[in-house]
């Protein structure tokens, strides 16, 4: 076979919150690492007096130069400024985000003594060229093709948005791939999938700014995707804010002082947030500390996990929803699912994970891929696929790949009445092309007004615009004679393009749519474990007391919800309430009780309590 080599491809995985670039080398697939020795990047850009700053340098200065940090750009890329849920995130963010040409939001900061305005796209072109840089100075050469991913439920302008970004970035964009489907090419690579028995898999991907989730059929090299779901607007940076504002009415509280809109004191709470954040995956309580937070005040919480799980108890749920609508797009239950495979940072809380596995009534989830890291994977191995500079063994596994993934909003016109008339449902495979025939309203009609749109609803009200064109040059005719052919097109990238054409005239019109550095030395490591050792009585002690107390606290919390849902007589609501503030009062004061202390607290409650409900 002869094989067209252009110089390496590389795989991005361009993030909300962090991004991460990949390369097919020899055999194997290298996650690059920036110049921090980190395999991601936070999706971050600073603007300064004399320089921009990416990634880890921009997030470490971002409590002092706040107004000028851009984050989260990836949730502006392809919106409106009108869009509700861009006027809600402007709420959190301290740079200033205006209305731009065409409704389009710009971010607004101050560089080099000027105030600059910037599309998303733009400060994504960004983050993609510090990917680049990131790529080209681990490889030693020039690198332009590239396969990026992007959230599968995207739609049509915020796909088009990110292959401009990525155009602005200097690359050649050999593909837009959904991430989930990247995600399961790199399951399928590591376990050998794409010459074993056919297999559906379910990808689950949360980040930090979007859920998607997508069923695919894999088969011999063949990865079929048969449903996607998700929502664009929901991921970690949701259950920062909540975390964010819960600290805020706290500092009020104790301080009785807001600062709510001091953009620098709410940027050093967001870290201490979020790493509190990472922090309960594996730990039942993570401290919050921050120094000299507003007017001079250090601040200094805690929060546990019962407590974060109750913060943001609705956005956990609202993370599961799209798993039910996809099974149901794709036809397939429960128990027909081989793998429910976990990907994006997200997917590690805990609470999300047990919501997901109670879907599944108990299927054990699958967390052999990297969830931060296995996007950038897949992502690189389609790379090499396309451009064919993949070694003999990796070429021989992937020159049986094949792609088929869907669309996943449908897409129509606006017929006379303002209805929505769907020519591309929703899930079809990609690549397609599908026609329609329409004619005029009007006696004598010589040009139609074409609006393209994509949604679920009905009504195109309720639907999203994606553009629209005039057909003009109709040969004048009764109402009903003209035949108008209208056709939609999507690339694999998922890219539209709208046609239409008068048959009797042949007149068309168109629209495109469209390393170890940074980790403990042998030394470091050795002698921790020494310590550990000597200190493991008192840390399991530690660990004891800590799993005994959210035992407790996620207890009480059951009751008290549950006092809201079921109707006790009054003579047990009364016992109930009164052991409920009994036991927060002994909590309060007793954070530091001894283990088995905490147990015979949850033994008397569940004492009170279990006979009531069997009762009941």
């Amino acid at each position: 076979m002869d094989i067209t080599r252009e110089g390496p491809a590389i795989g991005i995985d361009l993030g909300t919150t962090n991004s991460c670039v990949a390369v097919v080398e020899g055999n194997q697939v290298t996650i690059i690492h920036n110049d921090q020795g980190k395999f991601t990047t936070p999706s971050c850009i600073a603007f300064t007096e004399s320089e921009r700053l990416f990634g880890e340098a921009a997030k470490n200065q971002a409590p002092r130069n706040p107004t000028n940090t851009i984050t989260d750009a990836k949730r502006l890329i392809g919106m409106r400024f009108s869009d509700p849920t861009v006027q809600s995130d402007i709420k959190f963010w301290p740079f200033r985000v205006v209305a731009g040409p065409k409704d389009r939001p710009m971010i607004t900061v101050q560089y080099q003594g000027r105030e600059m305005h910037y599309f998303a796209e733009e400060i994504s072109s960004m983050i993609l060229m510090k990917m680049r840089q990131i790529a080209e100075e681990y490889l030693g050469c020039p690198v332009t093709n590239a396969v990026i991913t992007v959230p599968a439920y995207f739609n049509d302008s915020q796909r088009q948005a990110t292959k401009d970004a990525g155009a602005i970035a200097g690359l050649n964009i050999l593909r837009l791939t959904n991430e989930p489907t990247a995600a399961a090419i790199a399951y399928g690579f590591g376990q050998n999938d794409c010459s074993r028995r056919m297999k559906t898999v379910l990808v689950f991907d949360l980040g930090g700014g979007t859920v998607d989730v997508s069923l695919l059929i894999i088969n011999k090299g063949r990865f079929e995707v048969k449903a996607t779901a998700g929502d664009t607007h929901l991921g970690g940076e949701d259950f920062d804010n909540r975390m964010v504002d819960y600290f805020v009415e706290e500092f009020k509280m104790k301080h009785r002082l807001d600062i709510s809109s001091n953009f620098r004191a709410l940027r050093r709470l967001r870290t201490a947030c979020e790493s509190a954040k990472c922090s309960l995956s594996t730990a039942f309580e993570a401290q919050i500390h921050v120094d000299v937070l507003y007017e001079g005040i250090d601040f200094h919480s805690k929060i546990s996990r019962v407590k974060f799980e109750e913060l943001n108890k609705d956005l956990f749920e609202k993370c599961i929803d799209p798993v039910g609508i996809c099974l149901k797009d794709a036809n397939v239950d429960k128990e027909s699912i081989d793998d429910v495979v976990l990907v994006g940072g997200s997917s590690r809380i805990p609470k999300v994970q047990m919501l997901l596995q109670d879907f599944f009534n108990g299927k054990e989830l699958c967390k052999r891929i990297h969830p931060d890291e296995a996007i950038a994977y897949g992502a690189a191995l389609e790379a090499a696929k396309l451009n064919g500079n993949a070694c003999d063994q990796v070429w021989e596994k992937m020159q049986d790949l094949v792609l088929v993934d869907v669309t996943p909003l449908s897409l129509g016109v606006q017929v006379e009445d303002g209805e929505m008339f769907v020519i591309v449902p929703r899930n079809t495979p990609i690549p397609t092309k599908k026609e329609k025939a329409f004619t005029t309203y009007h006696d004598n009609q010589t040009t139609v007004s074409i609006k393209v749109y994509e949604g679920e609803r009905p009504a195109t009200f309720d639907n999203n615009l994606l553009g629209q064109f005039k057909l003009s040059g109709i040969r004048r005719a009764p109402r009903g004679i003209p035949r108008i052919i209208e056709c939609f097109e999507i690339d694999e990238n998922g890219i539209l393009t709208v046609s239409a054409e008068d048959t009797s005239t042949q007149h068309k019109e168109k629209i495109t749519i469209t390393n170890d550095k940074g980790r403990l030395s042998k030394k470091e490591i050795d002698k921790m474990m020494r310590e550990a050792e000597k200190h493991k009585a008192e840390d399991d002690k530690y660990r004891r007391r800590i799993k005994a107390k959210y035992q407790l606290e996620n207890y009480i919390y059951e009751m008290n919800n549950a006092m809201v849902r079921v109707n006790f007589p009054p003579k047990d609501r009364t016992k109930i309430e009164d052991a409920i503030k009994r036991a927060m009062r002994w909590l309060e004061r007793n954070q530091q009780a001894e283990p088995s202390a905490f147990e015979r607290k949850l033994k008397e409650l569940e004492t009170l309590w279990n006979p009531l409900t069997l009762v009941g």
